[in-house]
């Protein structure tokens, strides 16, 4: 179908929206996305090799029982279940592989990715023009495959669906900028590849839990608590090796070919945790520090596991290893403005990198911050400097340091006659019968903190002066009329006026006046 000039015209501003928003992401950003995708993978592989071990071992239970025919059902299911899963992750293997070509394939030398800022191309191939890409048919495939996998499980398992909106997902359902957004645009608009890979490789890590629940529930129909193995391995699994500070770091500790009849003790760091369902459950606060070059923090935690194994009662210890991602954050002024002393000066504080994740508070030495939610904060100074500290998930990720400026005096203008007044130029006696004074604020100053730069005169005073003599005076507030000053007004007067006050409303509301005196000698013709 033939495009019209405006179809046109916003595909254009689109493509250029998309170019702005690459050159935003940074080299180091798009690279933690890669090790968080490497993470996943390496994660799905181990769910992979458990998963079989708990069909061999309900194979195994089914075959040393006195009838092994009436468990053939269960075996079934058993094998059904893989293959359904087996075929949603390969779905999804696909959809990675449509994408990395798409976007330039990977370089054969470095092994990188050639389009690792290439947001257009996850956009055609997830999303389309039309809303007609393979995000959409993502959607129905994982809808259908939820609905497909409880059937195996038992009634009282609810599994939650793997393609939420934003309304429909608890993490953004608040967002303005998000609750709005359908599955596709949600997961898959202005993402680079590598976010792109590891959204998808997130799919793939609930899709093998899923199979897990389930074939855990298969095997203690055919009693598998009774079977006994000749080797148990213990084993953590973590959802992702490498958490951004602040993000919660996850973990299950397990034992391999897991039977529900063995009891295990866990603990983490010597302490013990919950188990449930022969799987101990680790959580934790992420900590930074001592970031490296790639803003990766190297960090190490010790899991033990007792149990009764075939040969009497068992202790395995374990060492893993996860790495912390340093959050960055940037203000969008793009550098760190000046800020103006007693205003509201307001900033907006942003994170790419923590998405939905990105709930920053904070606070500040030598000044007032009024948050408004979303990295969007007001800092009022109250000193020559202000240091503002930005949190996230109870972690300090920086202090900023801003310089303080005084609020710039007003200029002010004296009006009358249909024009402003000029000392050189002079007005005409029998014309000018009112006269005006406005308050103007500094241009970049109102630009900036327009509630702050509301000016007015409050008080100017005339007087009708011949030669060095007064004629009359009027004291008006601001402006008014001077007809009782004209009536008496000839060519070679004057008028003396003065500025006696101007008043600021701040974004309160709270109005100050500011010291000002001006004086001005309007020549009469």
């Amino acid at each position: 179908m033939k495009e019209t000039p405006r179809q046109k015209m916003i595909g254009m501003m689109y493509l250029v929206l998309t170019a702005l928003l690459a050159l935003q992401v940074s080299d180091a950003l798009l690279q933690k996305f890669v090790l968080l995708n490497n993470s996943l993978e390496a994660a799905n592989s181990s769910a992979v090799q458990k998963n079989n071990q708990t069909v061999e071992g309900i194979k195994a239970k089914v075959n040393d029982s006195p009838n092994p025919a009436q468990y053939a059902d269960i075996i079934r299911q058993a094998s059904e279940v893989r293959k359904l899963s087996d075929a949603m992750v390969s779905e999804l293997d696909n959809l990675k592989s449509v994408i990395i070509e798409k976007s330039g394939g990977v370089d054969p030398e470095t092994g990188t990715l050639v389009g690792m800022k290439e947001t257009e191309k996850v956009y055609e191939v997830m999303i389309g023009g039309k809303k007609d890409g393979l995000a959409y048919d993502l959607k129905t495939k994982l809808d259908n495959f939820v609905i497909k996998i409880s059937s195996y499980s038992d009634k009282s398992t609810k599994f939650t669906p793997l393609a939420l909106s934003g309304s429909e997902d608890p993490a953004v359902a608040k967002d303005a900028n998000n609750k709005n957004k359908d599955f596709a645009e949600l997961n898959f608009a202005e993402t680079p590849v590598p976010a792109a890979l590891a959204t998808l490789s997130q799919k793939q890590s609930e899709v093998r839990r899923y199979e897990s629940t389930v074939l855990g529930q298969l095997a203690e129909k055919v009693g598998i608590k009774d079977i006994k193995f000749d080797k148990i391995l213990a084993m953590v699994s973590a959802k992702s090796n490498t958490v951004v500070a602040g993000m919660d770091y996850e973990a299950e500790m397990f034992i391999a070919a897991y039977s529900s009849g063995i009891t295990p003790r866990m603990s983490f760091n010597g302490t013990g945790v919950p188990v449930r369902d022969g799987k101990g459950q680790i959580k934790f606060k992420a900590q930074g520090g001592q970031y490296d070059s790639r803003g990766l923090s190297r960090k190490t935690y010790t899991a033990s596991i007792s149990f009764n194994g075939p040969n009497g009662p068992e202790t395995r210890t374990l060492d893993q290893e996860y790495f912390v991602l340093k959050p960055t954050y940037n203000i969008e002024a793009g550098s760190l403005p000046p800020l103006y002393l007693g205003c509201a000066n307001k900033l907006s504080i942003v994170s790419p990198g923590l998405g939905a994740l990105w709930q920053p508070s904070f606070s500040a030495n030598g000044a007032e911050v009024i948050s408004a939610g979303g990295g969007k904060v007001t800092v009022v100074p109250s000193s020559a400097s202000v240091e503002l500290n930005v949190t996230n998930g109870g972690i300090l990720l920086g202090t900023e340091k801003f310089r303080v400026r005084k609020v710039p005096r007003p200029d002010v203008k004296i009006f009358g006659g249909g024009g402003e007044l000029d000392e050189k130029r002079g007005a005409s006696a029998s014309g000018l019968r009112s006269v005006e004074a406005r308050a103007i604020a500094d241009e970049s100053f109102k630009a900036t903190n327009p509630e702050d730069a509301q000016y007015r005169v409050s008080e100017i005073y005339v007087a009708l002066a011949r030669g060095s003599k007064k004629i009359s005076d009027i004291t008006l507030p601001g402006g008014g009329s001077i007809s009782s000053l004209a009536q008496n007004a000839q060519a070679g007067d004057r008028y003396y006026i003065e500025i006696r006050g101007v008043q600021r409303k701040n974004f309160k509301g709270v109005v100050e006046n500011i010291p000002f005196q001006m004086i001005k000698n309007i020549p009469l013709n």
